[in-house]
């Protein structure tokens, strides 16, 4: 006779205990792991495709920049102003937007980012002017931003404890498979539409899938913790029992236990002292704070600066670029030729990513996080003693350091510093300290996509890749002071 599964029928409990709650069997046993739903996955698949644009556009636009300096005559200064006004956006996007999925709901901003993402990158298309072009950039920017933390707990609220390690690194490496596509686009673009206007259709084909993901994005609930931190019970209980359907139904029904809130004369005083939002960051929740933003920043310092840039290095280092004839062929075949060593060492950041998947509920978010900044070094130095050889020695020294940063940062710091910043504050402020920490980390990526190319032009890359290494290993001491583990801990213990 085949044996079935029973479910508890419990006193009131949190949300998070009927999310992590397993099946057990007829006597008493339970199962070995906690069954995902539909939507539990569905709301995972709309989270990695928030990622999946972002590496998409912001990686491809190291191979459309050359194109677009073409095609709008562009000068050192305004190139920086091109590649850095969507991770301006991003900058603001987070805090301004995402911050706003504490006040409105998590789904609302979900969809209010998709549909902004949209619009704006369909003014990118049809830009008819460098001014237009960076309007539109920033705004696709602030979409991006606003996914940051709005992606992450839309996906961490609603999945179990035991899994959301791994289910949120494996929707943010969503990101390095969009900047591989980016750039797999960029370059069969050019192959076989080979003019100046090529970037257009770069970011022209991202269109329809992101109408697709936005009308899907109605069809999701909001996240019950949500509820529950505006005092709404029904809501969240019908939430739940939306996100948690299954067949046969389990749990069979759902009744919220609300947090008891014990509120005396001191905690009054305290609380109006420390006052709420982005002011609890700073004053209650300063090291958590700390440790969200500063890593992330100097992170984003070396990731974007090697990742939108790599074109442009390889194409500096191996003398494929010829300063002297700017002609629409020369500029795209030195395009294709970094296009193709570019595409070849992202693959790296995809390996990097499953690692991460794998080892961060065993290993910790601490421990890879600082492994991975060490390692980031190690490959930027590597890369930087390459420039002291000539012929295939310096091909391999330089190719084998990237291919280490990029496979330590997207399996260490790239991962989990976005993991570490959704998961360290509470719910009622867990947008907006998510949104914070992405903001300041972006800072870090436009100085660096601004500064790069007038470094580049004025001290060479030796200097640059030096001052990554340094910035690299601060981050692990960084990380190591201000340690917060947050492996295999639920959000309300959180």
């Amino acid at each position: 006779m085949k044996t079935k599964l029973v479910y508890r029928l419990d006193k009131p409990r949190s949300v998070q205990k009927y999310i992590d709650e397993a099946p057990v069997w007829r006597d008493g046993t339970p199962t070995s792991r906690v069954p995902m739903t539909s939507m539990q996955w569905r709301i995972w698949l709309l989270a990695s495709a928030g990622k999946f644009f972002e590496g998409m556009v912001v990686f491809m636009t190291g191979v459309a920049l050359p194109l677009i300096e073409l095609d709008f005559e562009l000068s050192p200064s305004e190139k920086g102003f091109a590649s850095a006004a969507t991770l301006t956006g991003i900058l603001f996007g987070a805090s301004l937007l995402g911050g706003l999925a504490d006040t409105v709901g998590r789904k609302r901003m979900f969809i209010i980012e998709m549909l902004l993402f949209t619009l704006f990158l369909f003014g990118v298309v049809l830009a008819p002017s460098l001014n237009w072009l960076l309007v539109f950039l920033f705004g696709v920017g602030l979409a991006l931003g606003c996914d940051y933390p709005t992606a992450h707990l839309m996906l961490s609220e609603s999945i179990p404890s035991k899994n959301r390690g791994r289910l949120v690194l494996s929707a943010f490496g969503f990101q390095a498979i969009g900047a591989l596509t980016g750039v797999l686009i960029g370059y069969g673009i050019l192959s076989y539409y080979a003019d100046e206007g090529a970037w257009r259709w770069m970011y022209a084909v991202v269109l329809i899938p992101s109408i697709v993901v936005l009308i899907l994005r109605f069809f999701i609930p909001e996240s019950p913790h949500w509820f529950i931190d505006k005092h709404r019970k029904k809501e969240a209980e019908a939430s739940l029992a939306v996100l948690l359907k299954r067949d046969p139904p389990y749990p069979p029904t759902i009744n919220i236990k609300m947090p008891v809130m014990k509120v005396s004369r001191s905690n009054g005083e305290r609380e109006k002292r420390l006052g709420s939002g982005y002011k609890r960051l700073f004053s209650q929740h300063r090291r958590a704070t700390l440790l969200a933003s500063i890593p992330w920043f100097l992170q984003d310092l070396s990731t974007y600066g090697i990742g939108i840039f790599t074109p442009t290095i390889l194409v500096t280092l191996f003398g494929a670029y010829n300063t002297e004839h700017h002609t629409v062929a020369a500029v795209i075949q030195n395009d294709l030729l970094a296009a193709k060593g570019t595409a070849f060492l992202d693959v790296f950041l995809l390996v990097g990513i499953v690692v991460a998947v794998i080892f961060t509920d065993r290993v910790g978010r601490v421990t890879l996080q600082i492994v991975g900044f060490i390692g980031c070094a190690t490959g930027l130095l590597l890369a930087m003693f390459s420039l002291f050889f000539d012929g295939e020695g310096q091909v391999l020294m330089l190719f084998s350091g990237f291919i280490l940063f990029n496979f330590m940062n997207s399996m260490g710091p790239n991962a989990q510093t976005y993991l570490i910043a959704g998961e360290v504050f509470p719910s009622s402020i867990r947008g907006k300290g998510a949104g914070f920490a992405a903001s300041f980390a972006k800072l870090g990526a436009i100085i660096t996509a601004f500064l790069f190319p007038l470094f580049l032009a004025s001290f060479g890359v030796k200097i640059l890749l030096l001052l990554l290494v340094l910035t690299s290993l601060l981050g692990a001491i960084v990380t190591w002071h201000l340690r917060i583990e947050t492996s295999g801990k639920d959000l309300e213990t959180l």
